[in-house]
């Protein structure tokens, strides 16, 4: 998986056509959320799992994230 200057993604499930990632801080390594394909939208979405505050430019390494597993 890419490297990001904050966050990382981390494969945890492989499913059948799909597949769930976790997304961590770098620094201390706790966990943000996951992505994983949310079937009523038909398409890869991001699930927070812990209250975070997001700057632009993590949204944006979670959108290009999304944007690169949607395309596999």
């Amino acid at each position: 998986m890419d490297k990001y200057k904050y966050i990382n993604f981390e494969l945890i499930e492989q499913k059948p056509k799909t597949g769930v990632c976790k997304c961590c801080n770098n620094k201390s390594n706790i966990e943000l959320g996951i992505i994983k394909w949310y079937s009523p939208w038909r398409q890869y979405c991001y699930f927070p799992t812990c209250p975070a505050i997001y700057s632009k430019g993590c949204l944006d390494d979670i959108n290009d994230f999304i944007n690169q597993i949607s395309k596999k």
